[in-house]
């Protein structure tokens, strides 16, 4: 198969990843083999190729939003059949057996492993994962629009999960990217106000075009306090922009994986009046499940900019210097 492959963590404009031939891979006993037919671009595939995140596997296929087929069933693997659709997300296994798997907390679970960074992923043409962490995928989805459910939703989802929106309440979204564009639809179904503060003109259009009820630049205060926040962009020197934003018994959500370094927090200008502050790691398979079906509920529309497979470097480009409009999507 074709693949883009990582040999050495490097700056995505020294063009990293290689698009080279590589072995098809087999599957194991309860797994599938997916033939890729897109494969969203996401910010963490930007912090796996850099060296944000430590390097597990090397060389490794990023990508962790893929939308296929299924091409082979191996020993034992009974969910799907040849030809189904089916999607892979960033959980690609847990232990099962751990504390955190047992209270329904996997994505906590410390012997996780994940799609893209410790496991070769859908920067391919093909795929392997366990069929119990495959979602189905309904017919009449496209692949392109898709694949950003995948992981931008899902995270999304369950960052407004922890951020404890009520409907009806002010939500601030900090970052215009894949994930909030799928997230303002899901708090306007829940007649949320959408106060939406990020930076480049793109994002700052298309969050007006999709229904925010004011839109900023990344520092700026909104015109009234939010019961809820959520940060998307990778930047700790929103925190505190985002709690001073916050009314009295808010929560902010952090939604990446990776943030760089928060300021010294002022306890009463920041924390007092009982706000809270949440990390969202990675997400569950009921996440997901969920996510999905109210994405066909509400019939949720994702933004997407295509990519040929051999354009991932181009892709991750655009995406770290906030040229992408919504959601890449590599397309095999």
């Amino acid at each position: 198969m074709r693949a883009n492959v990582l040999h050495g963590q490097a700056p995505i404009d020294e063009r990293p990843l290689r698009f080279e031939s590589a072995p098809d891979p087999a599957p194991g006993a309860g797994e599938v083999l997916v033939r890729v037919e897109a494969c969203g671009v996401c910010r963490t595939d930007l912090h796996v190729v850099e060296g944000d995140l430590p390097p597990v596997k090397m060389p490794i296929i990023p990508g962790h939003q893929v939308v296929g087929r299924v091409e082979a069933t191996g020993e034992r693997s009974t969910r799907f059949s040849v030809g189904d659709r089916v999607g892979i997300a960033w959980l690609r296994d847990t232990d099962g057996t751990c504390r955190y798997c047992a209270a329904g907390r996997e994505n906590l679970c410390p012997n996780a492993h994940f799609t893209g960074w410790t496991n070769d992923g859908g920067y391919a043409e093909m795929a392997v994962v366990p069929e119990d962490f495959a979602y189905a995928i309904p017919e009449g989805v496209q692949p392109l629009h898709a694949a950003p459910l995948l992981c931008a939703g899902i995270i999304g989802y369950r960052a407004l999960r922890r951020s404890e929106i009520r409907p009806g309440g002010r939500l601030g979204l900090y970052g215009f990217g894949a994930s909030a564009h799928v997230v303002i639809q899901i708090a306007r179904y829940w007649d949320c106000r959408i106060f939406v503060s990020t930076r480049g003109d793109r994002h700052r259009a298309l969050a007006r075009e999709m229904g925010a009820d004011w839109v900023g630049d990344a520092r700026d205060l909104p015109p009234e306090k939010l019961d809820a926040a959520i940060i998307f962009a990778p930047a700790g020197e929103i925190v505190p922009v985002a709690l001073e934003a916050l009314d009295s018994g808010g929560t902010l959500a952090l939604a990446g994986i990776y943030m760089s370094a928060i300021p010294a927090l002022d306890y009463e200008q920041h924390l007092f009046h009982e706000k809270t502050v949440r990390s969202v790691t990675a997400n569950t398979r009921q996440d997901g499940i969920e996510l999905l079906a109210l994405a066909a509920e509400i019939q949720i529309r994702t933004q997407t900019e295509a990519f040929g497979l051999d354009e991932a470097n181009d892709a991750l480009w655009k995406l770290k210097h906030e040229q992408v409009r919504g959601s890449a999507v590599l397309v095999v």
